[in-house]
């Protein structure tokens, strides 16, 4: 037998049916269709309403889609990640309650907190189980409700996200056609500028928690912004470097969806058209772990075997990333 890769062999995903506009946010908070459109280019988001309803229902309508897509059984998978920063529960993991909607037995099966880079963190993690030889079959999710930890009377931060998920199938290859290469990265520099400061053991939850707005998303926007409009662009650039490709090489860029501005930032230093970037952030917003997924989900009629592809996200932690992929298959049109 050969070197063993990782190949990606289908991909789904899901996104409420809760459409929250800019004109709705309009009547919430001190801010304009306009200046969202402006300085994000965000009409709409995705917001998942229902009682009890959490981060496992997202991540479970994805993957039941993925394995009758793929004609998977559920007693086949060996092993599902969860990239998430918006867990069901602290414990147990979001990963097991998704394999336990679906009957998903005996697998491994964890959550990962790379916050936007957690999809590529947990796609590296999944290849890596099948690059041993030992699994056949391991199902990455990424997955974010992000609604439940928005403060929605702050105007900076609302407008920027929605809730959805989305999935991909992980089998082994001995073609070309495989998860070629991985860059991830990490700064604690980031925990100054994007955080939840309540909920963890430093100031578990309390009365007073809840009243100083602790368990809120808090994000230093201007100090995030620098950092990741360089820190995405420069990762992607050095991933087509080291592997020899220039801008007319790559089939698609994926980027991570947080701003407009960040994706043509970094396509321009990638020296990639738009016309050859992924990009929903209109009508979804940043779903965080999700937002690459969705992307692969939405464009995979247009992609062919073979093609070329870059991934690339920034997160809090800071987190960063990029994955080259040679696309696996040839999906119907």
């Amino acid at each position: 037998m050969g070197n063993i890769g990782a190949a990606i062999t289908g991909v789904t995903g899901y996104v409420p049916d809760y459409v929250l506009t800019n004109k709705e946010l309009e009547k919430m908070v001190d801010t304009s269709d306009e200046w969202i459109r402006t300085r994000t280019g965000i009409s709409e988001r995705r917001i998942l309403k229902g009682e009890g309803l959490g981060t496992a229902y997202l991540g479970t309508q994805a993957v039941k889609e993925l394995l009758e897509k793929t004609d998977t059984k559920p007693e086949e998978v060996d092993g599902l990640i969860c990239a998430t920063v918006t867990p069901e529960m602290f414990f147990p993991s979001t990963a097991n309650m998704i394999c336990d909607n679906l009957d998903i037995k005996g697998a491994f099966s964890f959550d990962l907190a790379a916050a936007c880079t957690g999809f590529l963190y947990a796609l590296e993690a999944g290849a890596n189980f099948i690059r041993t030889g030992n699994q056949k079959k391991v199902i990455i999710v990424g997955a974010d409700k992000m609604s439940s930890i928005v403060n929605y009377n702050d105007r900076n931060t609302c407008i920027l996200f929605g809730d959805g998920a989305g999935a991909v199938l992980l089998e082994p290859s001995e073609d070309e056609n495989i998860i070629k290469d991985t860059i991830i990265r990490s700064d604690g520099v980031g925990k100054d500028f994007i955080y939840i400061k309540g909920g963890g053991s430093a100031y578990p939850p309390t009365h007073e928690t809840v009243d100083l707005g602790y368990h809120h998303f808090y994000q230093d926007g201007r100090s995030v912004f620098k950092y990741a409009v360089k820190s995405m662009a420069d990762v992607a650039v050095e991933i087509m470097e080291r592997n020899n490709l220039n801008g007319d090489d790559v089939a698609y860029l994926v980027p991570h969806q947080a701003n407009m501005r960040i994706i043509e930032a970094t396509a321009n230093r990638m020296e990639v058209s738009m016309e050859k970037v992924t990009v929903n952030i209109q009508k979804y917003g940043n779903t965080t772990a999700a937002t690459i997924p969705l992307c692969l989900w939405e464009w995979e009629d247009k992609f062919n075997k073979g093609d070329n592809i870059i991934l690339a996200a920034f997160g809090g932690g800071f987190t960063w990333g990029s994955i080259y992929i040679k696309w696996a298959y040839q999906p119907p049109k």
